[in-house]
């Protein structure tokens, strides 16, 4: 059964950061699309999520966490690509980059992985009450369109262990996306972060 909650709810965030600690998988808002969300840590939780989504093992997930060295746990920053992330994080940006040796782990021995700090406040209380990071990717099924507000997620009522509502999400746009691996840096994706800001910087 789905619980389903509004993320004005009090304490909307500790019921899901509760799920998420203990293995669920959450469908959460934020301020790009809606996410699927688990414990970046568990790696039953990751493998759910590409089953739900019948997505490639290939096609990684999306780290995020609340500041940035919550993000160094998992990936090695680039001291100009440190100063981007410092520029556009909170944000609608997800800049890749090489993997830690506990990024590996976790990742199934990824060499880069995406991240993001998101500017959402339901999502930073979420990921300060996780107090780790987690693995995200957006709520569709593989190839189809993302979910941008709460109508669009019902198909996944009764498969995932929490729905949280935020309406419709305030861009309603997938991140834009930077591989920072190596240089030069290649946008790979254009979001809803305006690409012209960000070649000033790359």
């Amino acid at each position: 059964m789905t619980l389903k909650i509004s993320e004005k709810d009090d304490n909307s965030y500790k019921k899901t950061a509760e799920i998420i600690k203990t293995g669920g998988i959450a469908i959460v808002p934020t301020e790009t699309v809606y996410g699927f969300a688990v414990d970046a840590f568990n790696m039953e939780a990751q493998k759910k999520i590409y089953k739900i989504k019948k997505r490639s093992p290939k096609k990684p997930l999306i780290l995020m966490a609340t500041n940035i060295d919550s993000v160094k746990l998992l990936v090695e920053i680039p001291k100009k690509a440190l100063a981007i992330a410092k520029r556009f994080w909170p944000g609608q940006l997800t800049l890749i980059f090489p993997t830690t040796e506990l990024g590996k782990i976790v990742s199934g021995g990824r060499n880069d992985i995406g991240a993001r700090i998101p500017n959402s406040e339901f999502m930073l209380n979420l990921l300060k009450e996780v107090d780790r990071p987690i693995f995200t990717t957006s709520v569709n099924v593989s190839n189809r369109k993302s979910a941008k507000n709460i109508n669009e997620t019902v198909e996944f009522n009764g498969i995932v262990d929490v729905i949280v509502d935020g309406g419709r999400c305030k861009f309603s746009l997938e991140s834009t996306v930077i591989n920072m691996v190596q240089f030069p840096y290649v946008i790979i994706r254009k979001g809803c972060l305006n690409t012209d800001e960000l070649l000033k910087y790359v």
